[in-house]
């Protein structure tokens, strides 16, 4: 775990220390800054405290709290359900829900089988340790277990080899085998060829071996903001085609992996990763359908566990609290219901029309206000803008309302969700990679973790992170710097465990820790939040294999009807081939008077190429997407590499369309 500076000293008070006017130490600046916060929240929540936990000891029942802990009265069938009801929520998130007993869900995920088939040796074993500890749960409560976990996971015999429910296919589309292809098999193949994808390139460095292609550097983001004492590192896992978890081996016997050593930031400088250059089909999480989206879910669910448990890494979720959700107004309200509500008037709107509004208010006369989301207005002004807002936000003239208030806004807006921004779900796993001593690897574990939220918080915190950024990017003028951003913002985000103001200096310190730890995350969440919605490719070369194999149970062929088939498929493929090597594809434009137009590619094309001949002046932006095949819908980044694009899907729709 991470722990706090060693140069700030711990409150002996009951109360929080108080404010200091001067000082020459910023990590003490900073502490003053997040005492202040939590003083600041504990006097908008006075007067509330005692019917909230009234309330939530009613509800409660026998579960004390947040942190799911039970009561020494709770007898041992209650506590094997409540690890039964993990185990199951585990099992529900990676796609396997129909290996859970009693299963009641009204999706329609791919078959298990489907999912299995895409993962490797390491993410196997995860999937088959939680499935062994559920059968041992299931069988200590005298329930039925599912089938045993060996007709999961077997080896397959002498003849049944190559047959298995899922029979590799000669497509062109086919990605290299480097997952295991039926359900009897939970292997990698051991005689695949090295990648020949450059692996991990200092900025400063060129690829030492001259068949690694060098990476094209991208520009600089706008929105992005080094720090003179930063180094500047190329994010190259994200062309690895290994998941992250297979890297880290050397963590297990206590060393580093190569990620750690290179991407080593020095003692007075920190290491700023660079995104990668388009060009090379990575793609973002928002260019996906809600199908590929939820299927990425469940490679990213199963991988994130994979990758904490090589790297050492406990997690363990806890029972979410019961919070009173209200029906109308804004505050208190989910940010799905107020979604359903917006979308009612603005169609297709990802982010809640009111935190919009917030963010335009802060934006437009905040970001140049000195202390902008430090200094706090007044708690009895921010309860009457509260209840008016409430009321008829609408209409609201916010033309008086001073920046301070609008960002005390924004953070009561934030803390009075009633599941959390970063859900309660995965709160506790957000915490569990401060135990993870790489930066880089943090990195990596936020960018898989960040997938797994709903979609309504992903887009919310995507666009509040924008926004802090703006915020830092105006350091000059608001003396709000990236840590100082951080340090407001960690008990807004992440739920405090000790409230009230009679503290132990154990729990105060602990409370320091928490503070350092929440600013850490939130700090790295703000600095490479270009690269945490970006999709490695690895992660979307499995979800093409689902794809793929879901597509393949879907049909449930018999053996002759798929020998014909695949005869069929090999002589298509075989004219495709052809067509590959000419690089010729065929783009549809419904929406355009050229309702189509053959297309031939090069190393050079790009998405923006292709949707240029098919622009005019008075026609909305338009956008090429990939249609069908391997992937159920993806629109493509502008300089996104369309012959790359067609080598791991050559049999996929173009689509040009707004």
């Amino acid at each position: 775990m991470l722990s706090p500076h060693s140069a700030t000293a711990v409150p002996t008070s009951s109360n929080p220390p108080p404010p200091r006017t001067a000082t020459s130490d910023p990590r003490q600046v900073t502490m003053d800054t997040y005492w202040r916060e939590v003083q600041s929240i504990e006097e908008e929540q006075e007067g509330q405290e005692e019917e909230e936990e009234e309330e939530r000891k009613s509800m409660d029942g026998e579960w004390n709290g947040p942190t799911g802990e039970t009561s020494s009265s709770v007898c041992p069938s209650c506590l094997f359900g409540a690890e039964v009801e993990l185990d199951e929520a585990w099992l529900t998130e990676a796609g396997l829900s129909s290996l859970v007993v009693g299963s009641s869900s009204t999706e329609a995920p791919p078959a298990a089988e489907a999912v299995l088939a895409t993962l490797t040796r390491q993410q196997a074993a995860t999937v088959k340790k939680r499935l062994d500890n559920y059968n041992e749960t299931l069988r200590k409560r005298n329930r039925q277990s599912i089938r045993d976990v060996r007709d999961v996971f077997t080896e397959p015999d002498g003849d049944s080899a190559g047959h298995g429910p899922f029979p590799t296919q000669r497509h062109p589309e086919s990605p290299p085998r480097r997952y295991h292809t039926t359900t009897k098999t939970i292997r990698r193949n051991t005689n695949r060829g090295r990648s020949t994808l450059p692996m991990f390139v200092f900025e400063d460095q060129l690829p030492e071996d001259p068949s690694s292609p060098a990476l094209t550097p991208s520009p600089s983001s706008p929105n992005t903001y080094p720090s003179p004492l930063s180094q500047v590192r190329r994010a190259d896992w994200l062309l690895r085609d290994t998941p992250y978890s297979e890297g880290v081996a050397e963590h297990k016997r206590g060393g580093a992996c190569r990620d750690c050593v290179r991407f080593h930031g020095d003692e007075n400088r920190e290491v700023q990763f660079a995104p990668v250059s388009p060009s090379h089909a990575l793609t973002c999480a928002d260019d996906l359908s809600s199908r590929d989206l939820t299927r990425l879910g469940f490679i990213a669910h199963i991988e994130l566990s994979t990758f904490l448990l090589a790297l050492g890494v406990q997690t363990k979720r806890s029972r979410p609290p019961h919070r009173r959700t209200r029906d109308g107004g804004v505050f208190g309200v989910s940010l799905t219901s107020l979604l359903d509500n917006d979308r009612k008037t603005f169609p297709g709107v990802r982010v809640p029309v009111f935190f919009q509004k917030l963010l335009g208010v802060l934006e437009q006369n905040g970001l140049q206000t000195e202390g902008i989301l430090r200094v706090s207005g007044s708690a009895a002004k921010l309860k009457a803008l509260r209840r008016e807002l409430d009321r008829c936000w609408s209409v609201f003239d916010w033309t008086e309302v001073r920046p301070v208030d609008a960002a005390g806004l924004l953070k009561l807006f934030i803390r009075e969700l009633p599941t959390p921004l970063l859900t309660h779900t995965h709160l506790s796993t957000f915490c569990s990679l401060l135990g993870v001593s790489s930066e880089v690897h943090q990195v990596q574990a936020l960018q898989l973790l960040l997938v797994l939220l709903p979609e309504a918080h992903r887009n919310t915190l995507k666009a509040l992170l924008v926004f802090l950024r703006k915020v830092v990017s105006h350091e000059d003028h608001n003396r709000m710097t990236l840590w100082n951003v951080s340090m407001v913002m960690a008990p807004n985000l992440f739920t405090r465990c000790n409230r009230g103001n009679k503290r132990s200096v154990a729990k105060q310190r602990g409370e320091m820790e928490e503070a350092v730890g929440g600013a850490h995350l939130i700090r790295l969440m703000i600095r490479h939040q270009d690269l945490l919605w970006t999709v490695p490719k690895f992660l979307l070369a499995q979800v093409r294999q689902m794809n793929q194999a879901s597509n393949q149970r879907q049909f449930n062929l018999s053996r002759t009807t798929s020998r014909l088939l695949r005869r069929k498929n090999e002589n298509n493929d075989r004219n495709q081939i052809s067509e590959l090597c000419e690089g010729v594809i065929r783009v549809h434009a419904p929406l355009h008077t050229k309702v189509s137009m053959a297309v031939q590619l090069d190393e050079q094309t790009t998405a923006r190429d292709v949707t240029a001949r098919f622009q005019s002046d008075t026609s909305p932006a338009q956008h090429l997407y990939e249609v069908g095949g391997n992937i159920y819908e993806r629109r493509l980044h502008p300089d996104c590499s369309l012959l790359e694009v067609y080598r791991d899907n050559p049999r996929c729709d173009w689509l040009v369309r707004p």
